[in-house]
């Protein structure tokens, strides 16, 4: 099964998202809380362009 986004209110009222494995394990939150839907539709938009980025090692 592939993985699958997860669009919702959270207790305060706000749109949040996460990202769900096949398995239903959790990979990604939203790290914040969007006061629309739409708002929230574009963050995921930008994670799904953006995800072919590199791996970078910090100290």
């Amino acid at each position: 099964m592939a993985g699958k986004w997860e669009l919702y209110t959270d207790k305060s009222g706000e749109y949040r998202f996460r990202l769900k494995a096949g398995n239903g394990e959790v990979i990604a939150l939203s790290s914040e809380g969007y006061s629309s839907k739409s708002g929230a539709l574009n963050g995921i938009d930008s994670i799904r362009r953006n995800v072919d980025s590199e791996i970078v090692e910090t100290d």
